[in-house]
């Protein structure tokens, strides 16, 4: 009898759809929020600890590379947020379709796209 499944699975060479991306990004940014939650918190912390530190974080958060940390920590947040709302969603039964799943994938990075693009003017 010769078996017949494949012996490695080269993910780069498989086209995924849409939602396996949206799922996959969505873990990863969730795992980007946790590591990034350290800077938040060391801003935090640094704005509580007195009023010369508070005066220094803020010159420090008028930096180009600072503004960039702090947008990809929210852009991280509010990806990871919508498509959180989209699992709830789901949750309900509301797009448990392959057709409902790939509009809800879809609608994630679009709703994602517009609102990461708004906090980059926000915080620029």
């Amino acid at each position: 009898m010769k078996d017949k499944r494949p012996v490695n699975l080269d993910i780069g060479t498989m086209r995924l759809p849409v939602t396996a991306w949206t799922s996959i990004a969505h873990r990863a940014s969730g795992v980007f929020l946790f590591a990034g939650m350290a800077v938040l918190i060391w801003a935090l912390d640094a704005s509580l600890a007195s009023p010369q530190s508070f005066a220094e974080l803020q010159e420090c958060l008028t930096s180009p590379l600072a503004k960039f940390v702090i947008w990809a920590v929210v852009a991280g947040l509010i990806y990871h947020s919508v498509a959180g709302v989209k699992h709830l969603v789901m949750d309900l039964g509301i797009g448990e379709t392959m057709e409902g799943g790939t509009r809800g994938a879809r609608i994630v990075i679009g709703v994602s796209a517009v609102l990461i693009l708004l906090a980059g003017v926000w915080i620029w």
